[in-house]
């Protein structure tokens, strides 16, 4: 029997004090409710994002990643400050590249970007070992975090960067790839995006033998971002279970980018995970403060450091101000338990898409993550079943992967 904090309160107020003398000082009770304490919970437990866009922040000039940022002056959301303060130990690093044109010159400007984004990411854990460390199995995160670090797994958004040479694959991996999704906005060389031109039926000839090498490889393949068809063929053709790392249900906003129901019991049959975004979860609202901004952000980059300064701070007032949907904390968690109902908690995680656009009235930046774990525990959730939800059903994924990989 679990009791809540009022009902230990009030049975240790009429507890008598010769009662309190004859017993220990932590009685069952004391310590189940010590036990379920969000607070206490969310500290014990592995806590992991799948979807951090942080990487890209490392393009700007004087920004670290050591150092102490907030949304309300520069629109970024994780640093490793608000990653202690916030109760984050970890996640997926995301090497994220825009789509351009299928051509070679286009792919090779792509492979540039990937790589440089990749040395970044590997940048800022080698200045930091004490407080950083590179996860390449699903063993390593509990032990990193052990150790008082976070983890770093490394992940890839967008296919495009490998071109037609699946060899390029292999070369992420043994630089510490262990995520990778085949597309992002806009169809190409591997699979027919959800806002793209149908191209290919799905996976391109290339993109199934990209599904094929993955397994070998030992990489999560992740779904997100790919059209209804892509996802079928991703989900029928992988011998590993796959996730999606930072997706919504259809069931509460009907835009491309989340799936139906029907997609995500298939999804789960075959033991992978959607890890819930924050985005896509109502229809977006006007933002004209922000759109008259757009076009002086697109010259910030050749600003005096005053300025620039001067500008984001002005643009994430904007962003705060003209949120891009109505969306807050409670519909987060709305998608969150739809999922859960609908699948069971085996098969729900979180990605919130960190610093790729994600975050919502309430939820705005990493140190706001604890009211997860403590709306999860509200709605009756044990703490190894929210432990679970925060890394326990990717790092299954991961076993798996690693295990198909191995045979």
């Amino acid at each position: 029997m679990r009791f809540s904090s009022l009902g230990v309160l009030a049975l240790a107020l009429a507890a008598s004090s010769a009662v309190a003398q004859t017993t220990p000082a932590s009685t069952p009770a004391a310590q189940d409710a010590a036990n379920q304490d969000p607070a206490a919970v969310h500290e014990r437990i592995l806590t992991l994002d799948t979807h951090l866009d942080s990487p890209a922040n490392l393009d700007r000039p004087g920004w670290a990643m050591t150092d102490r940022h907030d949304v309300h002056d520069d629109t970024t959301q994780v640093d490793l400050p608000r990653m202690i303060e916030g109760g984050l130990d970890g996640g997926f690093w995301v090497i994220y590249t825009g789509q351009g044109p299928s051509d070679a010159t286009g792919y090779a400007r792509a492979l540039a970007h990937a790589l440089k984004r990749l040395h970044q990411i590997h940048d800022f854990v080698a200045a930091t070992p004490e407080s950083f460390s590179l996860a390449t199995t699903a063993a390593d995160a509990a032990r990193i975090a052990a150790s008082g670090k976070r983890v770093v797994y490394v992940s890839m958004e967008n296919g495009y960067p490998l071109g037609t040479d699946l060899a390029n694959l292999e070369a992420f991996y043994q630089l510490g790839l262990r995520m990778a999704g085949p597309v992002h906005n806009g169809t190409n060389q591997l699979a027919d995006s959800t806002n793209g031109d149908p191209v290919h039926g799905g996976l391109s000839d290339l993109g199934k033998a990209w599904v094929k090498e993955a397994n070998r490889l030992g990489i999560i393949i992740d779904a997100s971002h790919a059209s209804d068809t892509s996802f079928d063929q991703m989900l029928a053709l992988s011998k590993a279970p796959i996730i999606l790392s930072h997706s919504g249900p259809k069931a509460l906003h009907d835009h491309p980018r989340n799936l139906d129901d029907d997609r995500l019991k298939a999804l789960a049959a075959k033991g992978g995970v959607i890890q819930i975004n924050s985005l896509f979860l109502s229809p977006n609202l006007p933002r004209p403060g922000v759109d008259a901004l757009r076009p002086r952000m697109a010259e910030i980059d050749t600003l005096p450091p005053a300025e620039r300064a001067a500008l984001m701070k002005e643009w994430a007032k904007a962003n705060l101000a003209e949120p891009g949907s109505a969306s807050d904390f409670d519909r987060y968690m709305a998608a969150v338990f739809h999922c859960i109902d609908l699948l069971g908690v085996d098969h729900v995680g979180i990605g919130a898409d960190w610093d790729g656009g994600g975050g919502v009235a309430g939820l705005t930046q990493i140190t706001d993550i604890p009211k997860i774990t403590q709306a999860l525990l509200a709605r009756g959730l044990t703490p190894a079943e929210v432990e679970k939800v925060w890394s326990g059903n990717v790092l299954r994924v991961m076993v798996e992967v690693e295990k198909v990989a191995g045979r």
